[in-house]
Formats: structure tokens, sequence, C-alpha cells
């Protein structure tokens, strides 16, 4: 095609700064509208390989998946599996989480495709191999907040983002409530979209063109692949996301919405998180008949979102959910049709470095502990026998910025103490948590008086967590210290980026 390049263009060249660039032609940076037929699909790839291909990935590079499937996620070992298969090595993964699921990721790690880790969380035969020194250099254990801070800050530079979703259309426009398997909220994959370098959407459904409303919007897209499946839809509202029957987690759960009615933060218009573990989420069936006879409303409920809450909203006594993470299938249809619950991001959810995290106006948070000592720390990630096993969450998160930060927790569990004189590992630091509540009684915090004379004056089991601590010691007996390599195989990454602790590889 002839260039009719007007006259006043030829000589300027010599007449615009050094720094500037000449025009050249109409489609420099975008060469795809010379070819009309194909620029509306030019992100659609047939394959995986064709994808992974067009983004340029290579050896060394870091790629990020999230984690909303969780148990249920079936992307990130199909990926790697193509990945490894393409023959790359030294990757750095960057998952918001990973799970036992992903147990295929050993082999990976054994053949040098992933040499370094961040994650949130580890479980399964990948956290006791890691646990055990599988990788050459320490994983890094984040919060949900401080993945973000790391992200911003750029120790984690995301090079290729995969990101599995239940629709998409051809250029890119995703959500996660609609399609086939609906995870609900894209909360964390958000974040990797926007910070990414290469963005590689897998999704189940190709939905016309466009798909709204988008979570992840066609700007942030380089390539689209559909698959088979993505996550299995089922499995995200199972372990540690139950809600339980268990009579002691039920015993706990009424008497930690004992404690929220009595500590001056129980009134209209609070709001309130409630993490993962049975019985922080069964805090809400309690809460609400109290909400009901006090006519209480909550302002909002945050974090990760379950049916009950969803139920709780619908009857107007929670009037906005704010959703980083759908729980289970019940929030994930909720944020299809209740125009109050709303998706966000991690960086809003609990981002310290973000210019506002809702966490920030959080007035209760009910937070669950494999490990709490005397001093209130806090440990979520090890198991009494030293390995990884759990997941730092958004803990230490809503534990620093609520009001009112509250472990539930049984006394023992089996014949392993919970309240302990030094956790194994801490995730989060004692000054951040207010009040612990177990089966065998309520410790408050020595900073926070205030709460405890309320309690008191309620008539509620208050005693001093070193009590608690001695009789779960008469329970179970005085624990074995578990043995350690001098190795470090993780670091416990503060909210902030600093180190708060660091594991140690377990004897075998």
């Amino acid at each position: 095609m002839t260039q009719n390049k007007p006259n006043s263009l030829l000589q300027i060249q010599d007449l615009i700064d050094s720094n500037l660039e000449p025009f050249v032609d109409a489609n420099s940076i975008t060469p795809y509208l010379a070819q009309p037929e194909t620029k509306k699909s030019r992100k659609m790839h047939n394959d995986l390989k064709s994808a992974i291909t067009n983004v340029g990935l290579e050896d060394g590079m870091t790629i990020s998946f999230h984690h909303a499937f969780r148990g249920g996620d079936k992307t990130i070992n199909m990926v790697m599996a193509t990945i490894a298969e393409m023959g790359f090595k030294n990757l750095t993964l960057a998952s918001s989480s990973l799970a036992s699921v992903h147990d295929p990721l050993v082999k990976h790690i054994e053949n040098g495709v992933v040499t370094k880790i961040y994650t949130s969380g580890i479980r399964g035969e990948l956290a006791d191999a890691i646990s055990n020194g599988l990788l050459k250099e320490p994983v890094h254990i984040h919060s949900h907040g401080g993945r973000v801070h790391l992200i911003k800050s750029g120790e984690i530079n995301i090079d290729v983002a995969f990101i599995g979703v239940p629709c998409c259309d051809e250029y890119g426009n995703a959500n996660g409530f609609h399609g086939k398997s609906r995870c609900g909220s894209l909360g964390y994959a958000k974040v990797d979209a926007e910070y990414a370098n290469k963005v590689v959407m897998l999704t189940e459904t190709l939905v016309g063109y466009p798909n709204h409303p988008a979570s992840i919007t066609q700007d942030r897209v380089d390539a689209v692949v559909e698959v088979d499946e993505v996550g299995d839809a089922e499995k995200i509202g199972g372990g540690e996301t139950r809600l339980t029957s268990n009579p002691r987690e039920l015993l706990i759960a009424k008497q930690a919405a004992e404690v929220i009615d009595k500590s001056g933060y129980f009134k209209d218009g609070f709001s309130l998180q409630t993490g993962s573990g049975g019985a922080s989420l069964a805090v809400t069936r309690f809460l609400e008949d109290k909400m009901i006879t006090q006519g209480i409303t909550a302002e909002f409920g945050l974090g990760g979102i379950t049916s009950t809450m969803v139920a709780m909203h619908e009857k107007g006594l929670i009037r906005n959910l704010l959703d980083v993470q759908c729980f289970d299938a019940g929030a994930a249809d909720s944020l299809s049709r209740n125009p109050h619950h709303i998706e966000i991001s991690a960086n809003e959810y609990a981002n310290p470095s973000s210019k506002g995290a809702v966490v920030d106006r959080l007035d209760i948070v009910i937070l669950s502990a494999l490990e709490i000592d005397t001093g209130f720390n806090v440990n979520v990630i090890t198991g009494s026998d030293g390995v990884i096993r759990g997941a730092s969450g958004g803990h230490s998160d809503t534990a620093a910025a609520a009001n009112l930060a509250i472990i539930v927790a049984p006394l023992v569990r089996g014949r392993i103490p919970t309240v302990v004189g030094q956790v194994t590992n801490v995730v989060t630091p004692g000054q951040s948590i207010d009040v612990l509540v177990t089966d065998h009684g309520i410790a408050v915090n020595p900073e926070r008086s205030d709460i405890r004379e309320k309690l008191i004056e309620a008539n509620l089991p208050v005693m001093d967590i070193e009590v608690l601590q001695q009789r779960a010691e008469i329970l179970t007996g005085k624990p074995e210290p578990i043995e350690f390599e001098e190795r470090v195989v993780g670091y416990v990454r503060y909210r902030d980026g600093s180190v708060i602790d660091v594991i140690k590889q377990v004897k075998a």
C-alpha cells in the first residue's frame, strides 16, 4: 500500500526534539488493525501451548495463579504440566495459595521446573515435601494483604499470570459468577491481572462479547484459551470452610458470640469478618438471634463470604457484603443477584500499603488457630510436628486492623495442646490479638483491660491465658519438643513484607 505521508512531515525529524519519535504509520503499535478479518479474535488461541508461546514465557520468569477454586482448582496442574512439557525451567511460582490438590507440583520442583515459591498457604504432600527440604531455597509464606504489598513493591514481579475463570469472551472480559463452574469473586485474580506483564485467561465457557459485568476486563488480558475445566466448584466449600456441626465447635462459637455481645463493639452499624475454621464460621449463627433481638444491623460483612452471611444479608441483618473470595456456591450465586454483594480485590481488602484497605474499617474479626501461646502469638501455618499444613491467609491482616480480634480454638485437639508456652511459628503477633475463646474458658490480652472488665461484669468465664495453658498441659502431658534441622525451609512474611519467623526443616 502506498503511504501518503503529508509533505509537512517529510522534514519533521529536523524540527522536533530528539527525544520525540516522528510519525511512521497509522498502525505502528497496533499492526493487528491492518487485518480486519482477525482483529476481533486476535487474542484467541487453539491451545495452551500457543498462548504460552505468544506471551513469551522464558526460563527464570515468575508465573502466578489464584485460588478461588480452593481444593477444586484444576488450572495450576494443567498449566504446569504444559509448561513442563514445553521444557521451561527455574520458574518462580507465585500463587495466592496452594492446596493438597496441587501435590503434582512436587515432581515439577524435583525436575527443576519450579525453584522458588511465594504463597499464603500449602497443604498435603507438597507441604510435607517442602517441610523436609524439597525446595533449594525457602518458600515465602505471606498474608493475602502482604502478597499485594510484595507485588506492588516489586519483589514479586509477575511475568505471566494464568487466570482460570468459568466464563470469558474472546477479548478477555471475565467473571466468576456465570458459567458452569462458578467460583464467585475473583478478588485475588484481579490483582494479578492488574500487575502482571502478561495475562493468559483460561475459560470453560466462551460467551458473546461483551461479557458483562466483567470482574477482569479486556484491557488487562493478552491471550484467551478455551479449556474443558478450570475447577470443580463443588470443592470450594470443604475442609476449613465448612459449616460445622461439631458440638464442641458450636459451644466455642456460642461463647464467642457472647464475647462480641458484651464487648462494646456490638452495636448498630458494626462490621464483621469470620475467618476459616468451623467454630469461626459458626459464630454468625449465634449472632443472628442477638441482632434480631437487639435490633442491630451490620454495615458490612467482609472476607470469604459464606451462604450463612448471604442469608443474613438477604434478611436485612448485614447491609453489604464485601467479597474477596466466595467460600461456597451459595455465596457465588449471591454475587450475581444481590447488588449490595460487592466484589473487591485483595488490594482493596487487606493491602497495608494501599490507600484504603477495607480491613482498616473492620470492627470485629473471628479467627482460628493451630496454636496460640501465653503471649497471644498465633500459629496457623505449622502443625504440632513442625510440618507446614495451613495458611497465613488474611489472619495477620484482619487481626492487625480490627478493633476486636477474637481467636476461637479448642483447648486441645486430640492429645495435642492448642494453648502452649510458645508457638512453633509466629504468623500473627500477640499484640494484634485481643481475646481467646476456648471450650475451657476465655482469656483476654492484658493490653485490653477494657474488654476484660466488660466480660467479667457479664459473668463470662474469664481467666488468665497461663491458666488455660497449664490446664491443657494437665490434659495432654507436656509435649516433647519438636526436633529441627538447622536448615531454613520457609520464611513467614508479615503483612508489611518483613520476616516475622522462619520455618526450619523437620528432622527425619
